[in-house]
This record gives C-alpha cells, structure tokens and sequence, in this order.
C-alpha cells in the first residue's frame, strides 16, 4: 500500500488564548498538492517495527513511531501486520519547516493502518488518536484541502474555497518552535480578538493574504525573526510565513 503524505501552509496563524499550558489557536490551514512524502507498506520479515527513511530523529521520536506504539496496544492485529510489513517513507517535505511533514507522515500512516487492517475507526476517533501525539495531526487526518483550525489543534473545520497554486522556499535555517514560543511570550504575545477571528475564518485564503501583512498574518513570524534574523531576507513582498517556519510561500489561482 502506498499513499501520498502533504505538506500544509498556515495562510493565517493567530493566538487566542491559553489551555492546560498550550497555546490556543485560530487558523487556516491549506494542503499543497504540489509538495508531498509518499509513505509506503511493503511486504518484509520484521522482528520489531521496522522505519526507513531520510529522517531528522531517531525512530524512538518519530510520529509515525508513536502512532505505532498506540495503536499496536490497543489493536493486535496492528502488531501482527508490522510483523509481516515495513514502512517506508520517501521524505521531500523539508523537516523543522512550519509545512508539518511529521504530522502529516502521523496521520497518513494511521489512515493507512485503519485500512489495511480494517479497523474502520471514524476520521473523529482517528483525530482523536491523532491528537495525543501532535496539535497539527487532526487536520492531516481529516484530509481536507483546506480547513479552519482551532483550540489545540483538535477542532477542525471544512473550508470551501478553490485549490490554490502554492509557492514555496524553505530558507536553510533551522528554527526552533519552543524557542519561538517563549520568544512570543515574553515580548510579542497578544491575542487575537473574537471579531477579528470570526472574520478571518470566514474570508477565503486569497482575500486573506490580500488583507494582511506577513506580520499581521502570523503571530510567530516577528518571534521567529527576533529568534533567526536572517529570515527578513525571505520575507519578500506578497510572501508570507508558515507556522513556526522557515518556510515562506505565495498564493496564486489555479489556471
């Protein structure tokens, strides 16, 4: 079996409050079709999980990892199918780069495994699931094209727009959420207010980017900046910034 895994771009990213020690969120998350891994299940003699791939952590830490060990508890039948099955992920999405490759990767593989075998849990249980290893992995497993997302991550609307033409640049810096977090905290945080989130989540992703600047489009991205200052030299005119970056991307209508 194989699937392809997307990346995602935040056209907006706005803090609105606090939960349990995480940061509450009002967003717009937006899959690129142009950008993906591809994820595969093939047949091997395996005396434990067995993950290949290019990634930029030990296995012990990876999502897909974690989504195993879950689910291999729970379902039997999991652990008996990984013992005939290894799993192989082709990496293109760039890692550490605000575009949720690991989280993508997560929620592909447990669509995946709730196929092959048969589990036939709903997309809200497998969110769920989901859910308990990263804040961005409910919107992956939903597999819209484009979604509003709020709380923790774990609310998850449908978005209807038209599928956009999606630039991207992933400048070679590594940013560091947890340290663009306590930079937004100590000197940059505010939050969104209800009627100003309410408009955002009702207008479509190009009136959006058309509306705001890179630096009213996300909350993180002045953080970022203060934490990585070479990333100013990406932030050309009518890019914008994703998530907890680096990445930078451009908008356009499909042809």
């Amino acid at each position: 079996m194989t699937k392809k895994s997307y990346a995602k771009v935040n056209i907006f990213l706005k803090i609105s409050g606090k939960r349990d020690g995480f940061h509450e969120l009002v967003s717009r998350f937006v899959r690129v079709h142009s950008l993906f891994d591809t994820i595969s299940f093939k047949i091997a003699n395996c005396n434990e999980f067995t993950l290949v791939g290019n990634f930029g952590c030990d296995t012990n830490k990876n999502t897909i990892f974690k989504a195993y060990q879950i689910l291999s508890k729970k379902y039997s039948c999991v652990k008996d199918y990984f013992q005939k099955h290894k799993v192989i992920v082709d990496k293109v999405i760039p890692e550490f780069a605000g575009l949720g490759g690991g989280s993508s990767n997560c929620a592909t593989f447990i669509i995946m495994v709730n196929e092959v075998c048969n589990l036939n849990l709903s997309k809200d249980k497998l969110s769920k699931i989901g859910a308990q290893i990263g804040a961005d992995i409910p919107f992956f497993i939903y597999e819209y094209d484009s979604a509003n997302v709020t709380g923790i991550g774990e609310i998850v609307k449908k978005y209807d727009e038209p599928i956009l033409n999606i630039e991207i640049i992933t400048p070679k810096i590594k940013c560091d959420t947890g340290d663009i977090f306590k930079e937004f905290r100590d000197n940059f945080y505010t939050e969104i207010i209800k009627e100003e989130s309410k408009e955002l989540l009702n207008m479509n992703s190009l009136d959006i980017v058309k509306k705001l600047s890179i630096n009213e489009a996300n909350d993180l991205y002045l953080p970022a900046k203060k934490c990585n200052n070479n990333l100013q030299n990406y932030a050309k005119k009518d890019w914008f910034f994703s998530g907890s970056g680096s990445s930078f991307f451009k908008l356009s209508k499909v042809n």
